[in-house]
């Protein structure tokens, strides 16, 4: 069963939904971690987010601004990408063309090919 998006309190998260990219991005290359995981981040511009190694499961990017992020090394699974700009995205090489095509369309969560 699907879990809905979240808010969360993690100040991390929080910068993001503030869209303070390079301010999550220095915080973060400074050591400071963050939970991730299902986060509500629909609608944001997060163009510039260093996405290294950011478990981002479940994430919900409905109608966000993805472009030029590189997700290559990001864990993405079950995470939806609805309406979202996703030009010049680098997306890891276990989701196919056609699972990042479905949700991007029509909402469905992401599937890891096996």
């Amino acid at each position: 069963m699907m879990r809905p998006p979240e808010i969360k309190d993690d100040p991390m998260y929080q910068l993001l939904r503030e869209e303070k990219i390079a301010e999550f991005n220095e915080r973060r290359a400074s050591g400071e971690s963050c939970d991730l995981r299902h986060a509500d981040l629909r609608g944001l511009d997060l163009r510039g987010l260093e996405a290294k190694s950011l478990n981002m499961i479940g994430c919900y990017f409905r109608q966000a601004d993805l472009r030029g992020i590189n997700f290559s090394a990001t864990n993405l699974e079950q995470a939806s990408i609805s309406g979202a700009k996703i030009s010049g995205t680098y997306f890891p090489h276990a989701l196919t063309a056609d699972e990042i095509s479905l949700s991007q369309q029509h909402g469905v969560c992401m599937r890891y090919k096996k």
